[in-house]
């Protein structure tokens, strides 16, 4: 049955809690976190030297007030290898990275897998490179199994690869850095390595599938790196990104079809800001101790829900939006392959990233989702001819009509 969905946007998105403790940093399952009060959490950061805080009394509707700053010693400037991935969501990252680094003064090289002059380098974020090279940033291409030969007589404190998902992509680079005497490994994962769980949210020390990839590089670097610290993201929104996210959502927003759900709706996920992302790894960098042997869930600490991402896409639109549930199995439809999200709760926190390193989080998804809109018309999108078989056929089960 189809609904008209409307609703403001502050019963969309769900906080999370800073945790008063920690699982111990480590690849083994821990003990889960769990609080049931809420914190307002702020901080202020530059470089992570030395920590201050302030705990205020607690309030009738917060429990605590909670500050963080960081000291900065500017002669800590840093020289960076981004190891970055020439195609999928993930390759915004090391452009953002490569950006928030350079802004704060340190020394970056980006080498992309593959060829400058491939199809692949004229989509985002890669056409945008000109941006890094004109913040003082370096750009190279080539084969990582080669990175000696690719960035030659080039020294670096820290080195990102932002590429692997397998042990034998990512090992020629972890090798050569630790050979060239690299003091910072950090590494890529993916929040997708956590096993299903009855007691969401996934936090850092939870069972992940042994036989995954990344885990399998996470064991590895920890083995071989005195310092190191893995990222495992989620899915994420910006300016750059040459995967579906918003986009999905807005398609049909705008040419005023019904958004077919799979399931009830109230799944939670996390969607996160790129800058989010750039922002907790360049904390990293810059306090390394702190950082060193830790997993970080890489993601926003707020959730949405799956048609509450729907209702804030239309609310960045300005337009209604026609929500439509539906039974994958049922319709007879791989739901993998018509929906941009996991047709499950599937969402992370970043506790360890807020305890450890004082991250916060400096965006909104309600504001990132009207820029990410106005971008959307700017390119022409949403004029653009576009098929919705999967859509159609979900519809015509559900005996939905169809505006043409």
């Amino acid at each position: 049955m189809a609904t008209l969905a409307s609703s403001s946007s502050s019963s969309l998105l769900f906080s999370s809690p800073p945790s008063n403790k920690l699982p111990p940093p480590s690849l083994s399952p821990s003990s889960r976190l769990s609080l049931s009060t809420s914190s307002h959490f702020s901080s202020s950061s530059s470089l992570s030297i030395s920590h201050s805080f302030f705990v205020s009394p607690p309030s009738s509707r917060r429990s605590s007030v909670f500050s963080f700053s960081v000291k900065a010693s500017a002669a800590e400037k840093k020289k960076v290898l981004i190891v970055n991935t020439n195609s999928g969501g993930h390759a915004v990252i090391g452009f953002y990275f490569a950006k928030e680094l350079l802004g704060s003064g340190h020394q970056v090289t980006i080498f992309t897998v593959g060829d400058e002059s491939s199809d692949k380098m004229k989509k985002p974020p890669f056409n945008r490179f000109s941006e890094i090279v004109s913040a003082g940033g370096k750009t190279v291409w080539g084969d990582p199994a080669e990175v000696g030969k690719v960035v030659g007589e080039a020294v670096f404190d820290v080195v990102l690869d932002n590429n692997g998902k397998s042990l034998d992509t990512v090992r020629p680079v972890a090798d050569w850095a630790k050979s060239s005497g690299v003091k910072q490994f950090l590494f890529i994962s993916s929040a997708g390595i956590y096993k299903e769980t009855d007691e969401p949210p996934h936090v850092e020390g939870d069972v992940v599938k042994a036989d995954a990839g990344h885990v399998a590089v996470e064991k590895y670097i920890a083995d071989n790196f005195g310092n190191w610290a893995s990222f495992r993201p989620q899915y994420m929104i910006g300016s750059g990104n040459n995967k579906d996210c918003e986009e999905w959502f807005f398609d049909r927003i705008v040419r005023n079809r019904p958004v077919p759900i799979p399931g009830s709706g109230m799944q939670l996920t996390n969607i996160s800001h790129v800058k989010d992302l750039s922002s907790m790894l360049t904390l990293a960098v810059e306090n390394p101790k702190a950082a060193s042997s830790n997993i970080f869930n890489c993601v926003s600490d707020r959730a949405v829900t799956l048609d509450g991402m729907a209702k804030l896409c239309a609310q960045a639109a300005g337009l209604p939006v026609q929500i439509v549930h539906y039974d994958p199995k049922a319709v007879g439809i791989d739901a993998k392959k018509a929906f941009p999200f996991r047709n499950m709760h599937f969402y992370a926190e970043p506790r360890a990233a807020k305890d450890i390193l004082g991250w916060r989080s400096t965006t909104h998804l309600p504001v990132d989702l009207k820029e990410r809109f106005e971008e959307y018309v700017k390119i022409g999108r949403d004029k653009k001819p576009m098929q919705f078989e999967l859509d159609d056929k979900i519809l015509e089960s559900l005996k939905v009509p169809v505006t043409v």
